[in-house]
């Protein structure tokens, strides 16, 4: 069916699609749509969460330039958003992935910032802002994606208190639980956020719903999340009843 191809193809180009939209996109019911989606996730090539479907998970991350291209407006809205929350005169860690690396250039306006990244891509846009002491927490090179990761990486981390921690992860599952494929990076990460007095993870909707093998930590225990589409009502209770601020862009 030539419908199903086309949603396909969406979801490749977007990341996710929701099931409202193609209904509204294609002339035709809800009923109908949730039909092609669940016969997509039958034949492995879509996903389903919640009001609509994602790429599938498995267990190894999309490429970095598939990472790059997916959803990059909706990564820039939360760039903004995000930067705009960051104050100046502050020790920072942002941490690996296209997302970070759009509020990197949103900070590159602000001032007197302290900024320690695992990220070669982010201190690289970084290092336009004079204004911004950079340090690398160095490591293994993950060449895929610029990160630095592993033991020295972890050491770096636990030489300093951070005000705030930005991080992004690969996925936050139905019970909030914030979700990498990399081990490494998911121990990098966990150190990470011991060492924050805040955090804001930065996501945008295609990491909603979505699974991956190793954890990282719990929404409930951020200061703020920060993405472009409304969150699935079990996270978004969560978020409530633990205070975690809630930002859609």
């Amino acid at each position: 069916m030539i419908r199903t191809v086309e949603i396909l193809e969406i979801a490749k180009s977007e990341g996710k699609v929701l099931v409202d939209d193609l209904a509204q996109r294609f002339g035709v019911t809800t009923q109908t749509i949730r039909r092609d989606l669940a016969d997509l996730a039958e034949t492995g090539k879509l996903e389903r969460v919640h009001g609509g479907a994602v790429m599938p998970s498995g267990v190894v991350n999309l490429d970095y330039i598939q990472r790059q291209e997916l959803n990059a407006a909706g990564k820039a809205r939360i760039g903004r958003a995000c930067a705009a929350h960051v104050p100046e005169n502050a020790s920072i860690f942002v941490n690996i992935g296209t997302t970070n690396e759009a509020v990197s250039r949103e900070l590159l306006s602000h001032k007197n910032l302290l900024i320690v990244t695992n990220s070669l891509n982010s201190a690289n846009i970084l290092s336009a802002n004079p204004d911004c002491d950079i340090i690398v927490a160095g490591g293994n090179l993950r060449r895929s994606d610029g990160g630095l990761l592993g033991n020295l990486t972890t050491q770096v981390v636990d030489l300093f208190k951070f005000d705030l921690a930005i991080i992004s992860c690969a996925g936050i599952d139905e019970e909030g639980d914030l979700l990498e494929f990399d081990l490494q990076e998911v121990h990098a990460t966990k150190a990470i956020l011991r060492q924050a007095k805040s955090t804001f993870v930065v996501a945008d909707q295609t990491k909603i719903g979505r699974t991956a093998p190793g954890r990282i930590g719990n929404l409930a225990s951020v200061t703020k999340v920060f993405t472009d589409a409304p969150l699935p009502l079990p996270i978004n209770d969560l978020c409530s009843e633990s205070e975690t601020e809630m930002i859609v862009c």
